[in-house]
């Protein structure tokens, strides 16, 4: 399966050591293949195999080291 991308609002990073530690947390999540973490947007961008993770991996991934995702959900 080919992997695809999604792009996570992280909260509460303030420095350059925050963006180190959510990619790490986000890296060691197996089927994650790639993370960027941008500390001014405050986003995770994360390549990842949908066969071998999901979503709600990588979100406890990046509460476990500290931050928090957005998950809420807008309905239009």
């Amino acid at each position: 399966m080919p992997t695809q991308q999604i792009t996570l609002p992280i909260v509460g990073m303030t420095c350059a050591s925050c963006v180190y530690h959510v990619e790490t947390g986000l890296k060691e999540t197996q089927g994650v293949e790639k993370a960027t973490v941008n500390l001014s947007t405050e986003r995770a961008f994360v390549e990842y195999d949908p066969a071998r993770t999901t979503i709600d991996d990588m979100v406890f991934h990046v509460r476990d080291v500290g931050y928090d995702v957005i998950t809420d959900k807008i309905n239009l």
